[in-house]
């Protein structure tokens, strides 16, 4: 519980800090936008990178106690006096083991707490994003998003930043102790840096541009991958298979070519990283021996060069590492603010309205136009209709005409672009989210189930729900027989988006939790706004349902869509939408007496 509330605290004042989210200019504003979020560790990452700096420099003190060792005590053969400096060696390899452990010790968790903060924050924000926004991402590329590339973050917070800072350190240390053991030999190491210094930042900007491609085709392989597994039974029910197997295939083709360009490149740097500081090695060896000979240098400081020279050459190597593990680390941070500074187009007003402790249920439209994002033509144009307290009201017409998007403005999933809804007379508008959401209780007729308990389903929108009122709202639906068969009844697991059950139990359990939802919700819930919810139930088991379901809808403002004429008839009153309006309005049996186009809907049936 401590963990999760200084999460929450670290989160807001990393908000406060970060805002405003436009984007700094410069390659690395991406991860310069991170440091509010790593700014309550910094003391622990701090501690670490010093720690590992501390460690790194005892491996260029050694050589040089090596070369007191050979030049002091061996070159007088006095075997006694290498005690001493043994021990110290001894000590200083001892302290680098430690400063391992303790930078290891001490990164763990940070970076951990930076990945859990980044991913609740993209969580929070996709939720909070209108469904529009969704209908333009993938969600492969959404879960590449806010699983692998936060992962990547965290690899470069615990390790790929810190040593990059760590190298910025130990390399011209180690340098500038090589020109004090022989300026001739640090001669060679920095004439041999200037070519190092091109291939890393011409491998870098490269890099960049392979490693954003990568990353985006890894997010389309993911969504290929995630639709066929959620639609494997449409897929052999039409042979199509082998067809997606083919696209996945050819999507895996064109991320290996990127990654064998990734390959090459990195080859290519570390290639030059390994090579240049062995050839550089071999001259200053040439050229050591040859002042050794001279008497210009004594054996002891070219022991020691060459050691340390040696070991420069693993920073040197790994530097190449940390330069792609950095490409990475800015194509996912570019890739994570591009989420976070989506604009949230549906959001409370700044001066919510406050609800009355009743509310009576009077759903009212009045002009509603409506156009989806991005679209030259409006669905609704003028949509005028009132639902009276307690009245069932069904909405009817072709399809395209506007059904589902008119109910998606009631909980303001979408926002009308012209006109208004309004609740008892307050305009939904002026409602805080979380207020209209709890009284507006929906089911769509693709039900959406989730990869937890038939009792967690039902019960998504009433958390607080008992069994009994689960099992209230399950027998409303007609399905408390099937989940009482199941194996672990309401415990059961029902698998992800529900796909072990039928299409008529999925939304009989949809059913279900838009009752509860519309029973419970602290009594607040008062409009049921149901999507054709009975469309994949057999004539029978619809009868039984709409028995049911006549009691609940009794005491509640409802707008169902339908398209059979058995749902039509539930309704008090049907309203017929057509060209973006309400185009005739009674009930089943007036608008089957006087509306021809009522009848061509409802399949030619005669009064």
């Amino acid at each position: 519980m401590s963990v999760a509330v200084d999460f929450a605290a670290t989160d807001q004042e990393a908000d406060r800090a970060e805002r405003p989210t436009a984007p700094a200019p410069g390659r690395m504003a991406s991860l310069r936008r991170f440091w509010p979020y790593i700014r309550p560790h910094r003391r622990a990452l701090l501690a670490a990178t010093a720690l590992a700096v501390l460690s790194s420099l005892t491996a260029v003190v050694i050589p040089l106690i090596i070369a007191r060792i050979i030049d002091g005590p061996i070159a007088r053969r006095d075997f006694g006096a290498v005690f001493a400096p043994v021990l110290l060696v001894l000590v200083l390899g001892l302290l680098e083991a430690f400063g391992v452990w303790g930078r290891r010790w001490l990164v763990s968790k940070p970076a951990t707490m930076f990945e859990i903060t980044m991913r609740a924050k993209i969580f929070r924000k996709l939720q909070a994003l209108a469904i529009g926004r969704h209908d333009a991402w993938e969600s492969g590329q959404l879960l590449s998003r806010a699983v692998d590339d936060m992962a990547t973050m965290r690899r470069f917070v615990a390790f790929a930043g810190p040593f990059l800072i760590i190298h910025l350190i130990l390399i011209p240390v180690g340098l500038l102790t090589l020109v004090g053991l022989s300026w001739q030999i640090g001669l060679i190491f920095a004439i041999m840096a200037i070519p190092l210094t091109y291939i890393c930042i011409r491998f870098e900007r490269e890099y960049a541009v392979a490693s954003r491609r990568s990353q985006d085709q890894s997010g389309d392989l993911a969504t290929t991958a995630e639709e066929s597994a959620q639609g494997v039974r449409v897929l052999k029910a039409f042979g199509r298979g082998l067809f997606f197997g083919g696209r996945f295939t050819a999507q895996s083709r064109e991320l290996q070519q990127t990654e064998l360009l990734k390959v090459k490149l990195d080859a290519r740097l570390w290639s030059a990283m390994t090579g240049l500081p062995q050839l550089a090695i071999a001259f200053a060896l040439g050229y050591g021996a040859y002042a050794v000979v001279n008497g210009s240098m004594t054996l002891g400081s070219l022991v020691a060069a060459i050691t340390l020279a040696n070991f420069l050459q693993w920073p040197i190597i790994w530097t190449g590492f940390l330069l792609a593990e950095l490409n990475d680390a800015r194509t996912a941070g570019d890739r994570y603010w591009e989420i976070i500074d989506t604009p949230v187009d549906i959001t409370d007003p700044a001066d919510p309205a406050e609800l009355p402790e009743l509310i009576v249920g009077e759903l009212r439209l009045e002009g509603v136009k409506f156009a989806f994002p991005d679209a030259k033509d409006e669905v609704l144009k003028d949509v005028s209709l009132k639902i009276r307290p307690g009245e069932t009201v069904a909405l009817v017409g072709a399809t395209g005409s506007g059904k589902t998007a008119l109910l998606n403005l009631i909980p303001r999933l979408y926002d009308v672009t012209g006109g208004a809804i309004t609740i008892d007379g307050i305009d939904i508008a002026s409602m805080r989210l979380t207020d209209l959401r709890a009284l507006v209780s929906v089911a769509f007729e693709e039900p959406v189930l989730f990869s937890a308990s038939v009792r967690e389903n039902v019960a998504l929108g009433d958390p607080e729900a008992d069994d009994d009122a689960v099992r209230r709202a399950l027998d409303v639906a007609q399905a408390t027989e099937f989940v009482d068969n199941l194996p672990w009844g309401l415990d059961t697991r029902i698998g992800e988006q529900g796909l072990s059950l039928s299409g008529g139990q999925r939304q009989r359990l949809a059913l279900a939790r838009a009752v509860l939802s519309g029973a419970g919700a602290g009594g607040r819930s008062r409009i049921m706004v149901l999507d054709d919810p009975l469309s994949a139930l057999d004539v029978e088991t619809e009868e039984r349902v709409q028995d049911r379901l006549r009691t609940v809808l009794a005491g509640a403002t409802t707008l169902l869509v339908a398209h059979r004429p058995s749902t039509a008839a539930l309704a008090d009153r049907v309203a017929v939408l057509a060209d973006g309006q309400i185009v005739a309005e009674g009930t089943h049996d007036q608008l089957l007496r006087t509306s021809s186009r009522y009848r061509e809907l409802m399949g030619g049936e005669q009064q």
